[in-house]
């Protein structure tokens, strides 16, 4: 079994999006605990642009298909 990380936004008018693929249950949930995962959490310049263009987000991951 892999998993995907999906990239979620508050505002319905954005399209959720798969940013990572194959991974394991220990890798998906190491991402996600990364303060840089969310808009409410993250530091860097890139994610606050993206919070300032997109509104809220979050990572978050579901098994692959």
């Amino acid at each position: 079994m892999t998993y995907r990380i999906v990239r979620r936004y508050k505002d319905q008018g954005i399209r959720n999006h798969i940013t990572r693929r194959g991974l394991t249950l220990e890798q998906a949930q190491a991402h996600c605990q990364d303060p840089e995962t969310s808009s409410s959490t993250c530091t860097t310049d890139e994610g606050k642009a993206r919070t300032i263009r997109c509104g809220p987000w979050f990572d978050c991951y579901e098994k692959d298909r």
